[in-house]
């Protein structure tokens, strides 16, 4: 079975079929959220050292980072979607 990636940026990439959200980083629950997977382990930075634009939800409960807009990674990832229907 093939396994659709979406690019996150900078060479990096997530099972499209493993997200479940995609959401901006400027609110407080989403900084809360990001603080609590870095203490639990489950944070995974993509941004290479750059600002986080978007973080990631994934359904094993990994929070990913990226530098690339929310905005940007959702159209990439209807994108996807439209060509795996």
């Amino acid at each position: 079975m093939d396994q659709a990636l979406l690019n996150i940026g900078f060479g990096s990439t997530v099972v499209s079929a493993r997200v479940v959200a995609i959401v901006s980083p400027n609110s407080a629950p989403m900084k809360r959220l990001k603080d609590e997977a870095r203490e639990e382990r489950r944070l995974i930075d993509a941004t290479h050292g750059r600002r986080t634009r978007s973080i990631i939800v994934l359904d094993s409960n990994h929070i990913v980072l990226s530098a690339i807009q929310a905005e940007t990674i959702s159209q990439r990832f209807a994108q996807l979607k439209d060509e795996t229907e």
